[in-house]
């Protein structure tokens, strides 16, 4: 593997799912465009990149990409530098990150899923903090869940270590209650685990299973627990909510 020491950490939002649950809005509109209080989502998650020094920034795209090109453009208007790559087949977020390899595939990378809302925007800074300290070849952001079914849910071990990690669980099977929030800190050899993993959950290429294999091949692979709030945007409840917390916490 690269050595990926003083390589400046650039970002991947993957943007191309159909947003099915959000129907029918996301006929017209893909979900990260969807706004809470005066932004788009996506919107939000990059202003924590920028905030976090992450100013380099790939969207993976596909369904509706045009809309999302048109409302983000360059990023100049966000202040960072934005550029976009294709996914061509909805087969999963594994696929979507290895959307990116020929762009990445030297310097260590955040991902984060472009319909997350989370407060505080201190979030990302936090993880890249942790990441800096601990140098781990995978870094999950997770925090207590109420239904794993809907996370990849982590078995973790002392000195933040994850011992394992499945994609969205029955309750009665869940390994713990820390499910992950769609934020993530790799170094390239994420991109090699990608390349080993076969469809699984929903016959899909899961990100969780590319970690679950570098767990089996003994890299360094941590969890950080996130503190406040977190909304993965996936129903028109979701979205209800994020719009509720920010009414709440101008």
């Amino acid at each position: 593997m690269r050595e990926c020491v003083g390589k400046t950490m650039k970002g991947l939002i993957p943007a191309a799912g159909r947003g099915s649950r959000l129907e029918p809005i996301t006929l017209a509109i893909p979900k990260e465009l969807l706004m809470v209080g005066d932004h788009a989502i996506i919107e939000y998650v990059i202003t924590c990149m920028k905030q976090a020094g992450i100013t380099y920034i790939t969207i993976v795209v596909g369904w509706r990409k045009h809309a999302i090109l048109d409302y983000l453009g360059s990023g100049k208007r966000l202040g960072v530098h934005l550029t976009y790559v294709v996914q061509e087949n909805h087969d999963g977020l594994a696929k979507a990150v290895s959307a990116g390899k020929q762009l990445h595939e030297e310097e260590p990378l955040m991902v984060v899923l472009g319909d997350n809302f989370f407060h505080p925007s201190s979030f990302l800074t936090d993880m890249l903090t942790f990441y800096k300290e601990k140098s781990p070849d995978a870094l999950v952001g997770v925090t207590p869940v109420e239904d794993p079914s809907r996370h990849g849910m982590i078995q973790p071990e002392g000195d933040d270590i994850i011992q394992s990690i499945v994609e969205k669980p029955r309750p009665e099977e869940t390994p713990s209650n820390l499910g992950c929030i769609g934020v993530y800190l790799f170094k390239p050899v994420i991109f090699q685990a990608i390349d080993h993993i076969t469809p699984g959950f929903n016959g899909e290429y899961q990100l969780t299973d590319a970690i679950q294999w570098l767990i089996h091949q003994g890299y360094k692979v941590l969890y950080k627990q996130l503190q406040g709030i977190h909304i993965d945007i996936g129903t028109l409840e979701d979205l209800r909510k994020a719009n509720n917390h920010l009414l709440q916490n101008p």
